[in-house]
């Protein structure tokens, strides 16, 4: 085995769940934005986490941000 086989050409998909400043970073919008396309379905729904607490699935974020680019003109 070579060293180059042992190195993985793309590292696992990582799913964790983004707080909202990291959902801002990534979509390049802010909540105002995020929540009304929440509210048309256009966009990841948040999960629950707490009483007064959120987040979203880094796996669904990253899939819409690949759609979106994937869709463009």
């Amino acid at each position: 085995m070579t060293a180059m086989s042992q190195i993985p050409v793309l590292p696992p998909h990582e799913r964790r769940i983004l707080r909202l400043d990291e959902v801002e970073a990534k979509s390049g919008f802010k909540r105002a934005h995020i929540y009304n396309l929440m509210k048309k379905r256009q966009f990841p729904q948040a999960l629950r986490l707490g009483v007064r607490a959120v987040g979203w699935d880094s796996v669904e974020i990253d899939q819409w941000i690949a759609e979106r680019l994937n869709n463009r003109t």
